[in-house]
């Protein structure tokens, strides 16, 4: 069904109409437009999903924002709400679709939703659900994971995007955000652009720190483990950065990690088309202690850094597969 294009026009003269904002109704229209996007849904819908297998329990902690697209505009033109699934509906979706079918993965369960929304209702012709799940992992004591006690890790988060129109595959996408690394030694930022603008000396050994964003999209997920996919792709960004435990890898910029970073992810899944990356830089600065003229720090050992972090350069590149590396 074709969307209906709300169009309007005024002229009388040169005269500028004086509209009332508060009015619902208008005698005559004075601009020409037309619907971009349209879309409604619920955010932030919160819910813990515990698992009992005999003694040994599991949680799953997420979060979803829910957004659905009709094939009309008959709410915005005439106030005709006859075909709104409410977004309170939407949170109720999401409670009773988590309760009938469980969460094994986020991507799966996004999936499950916007497959709910289009054949459920035949006037929806697109949906899209964006879930974060929360870090819990089994507190560990001896080698030993606890069967029902967890703690919160926010070493990273987790997140999806899963978006699907009517008669069409689903769109997934995957993600790392709020992962803060850092390394002390073998990162380097020299030769770049030297105008009358630089202020920044060339710097042969400095603290790279930054917090990863990283976002990818995969072109088949059939029978694809969402979760080993997941740990790979955040494996394949921490060892880019870090290298070998014993030696560490040599960085001549953020951006050059970040590509190789992006590189090696694709390298290892063939499923990830599109894979983008986001690093800011999280500075240390070197603190003048040339300003304590009393004090003496001959014998110290220790190296002291201002952390801040605004403001911050920001870095980002998308890379997708060549064509010709899927044939």
């Amino acid at each position: 069904m074709q969307e209906v294009i709300l169009k309007a026009f005024f002229i009388v003269d040169n005269f500028l109409p004086i509209i009332d904002p508060y009015s619902c109704t208008m005698s005559s229209s004075v601009v020409s437009s037309e619907f971009v996007h349209t879309g409604y849904g619920k955010n932030y819908v919160k819910l813990i999903q515990l698992r009992r297998d005999g003694p040994v329990h599991y949680v799953k902690e997420v979060e979803v924002n829910t957004q659905i697209t009709l094939n009309n505009h008959r709410d915005y033109l005439f106030g005709d709400n006859s075909d709104i699934i409410a977004t309170d509906s939407q949170k109720n979706t999401t409670y009773i679709l988590a309760k009938q079918f469980g969460i094994e993965t986020i991507e799966k369960f996004g999936m499950l939703m916007c497959e709910h929304f289009l054949n459920k209702y035949r006037h929806v012709v697109n949906a899209k659900i964006y879930i974060e799940e929360a870090p819990w992992r089994r507190i560990e004591k001896n080698g030993r994971q606890h069967v029902h006690a967890f703690v919160m890790s926010p070493e990273s988060k987790r997140f999806c995007e899963v978006e699907q129109k009517r008669g069409e595959k689903a769109c997934v996408a995957a993600g790392i955000k709020d992962m803060k690394i850092l390394k002390t030694t073998q990162s380097a930022f020299r030769n770049f652009v030297d105008d009358e603008y630089r202020t920044l000396p060339d710097v042969d050994d400095r603290f790279f720190s930054t917090i990863v964003y990283c976002r990818w999209t995969y072109n088949d997920v059939t029978g694809l483990d969402f979760d080993r996919a997941w740990d790979i792709v955040k494996s394949a960004i921490i060892d880019t950065f870090a290298g070998p435990p014993e030696t560490g890898v040599f960085s001549p910029s953020v951006q050059k990690t970040l590509y190789l970073a992006e590189k090696n992810a694709l390298a290892l899944i063939p499923q990830v088309d599109t894979i983008e990356m986001t690093l800011p830089n999280v500075h240390y600065f070197n603190i003048d202690f040339k300003r304590f003229p009393k004090m003496e720090f001959g014998g110290s050992k220790q190296d002291v850094y201002l952390p801040t972090d605004k403001p911050s350069g920001n870095i980002q590149a998308t890379i997708r597969r060549s064509q010709t590396s899927k044939l």
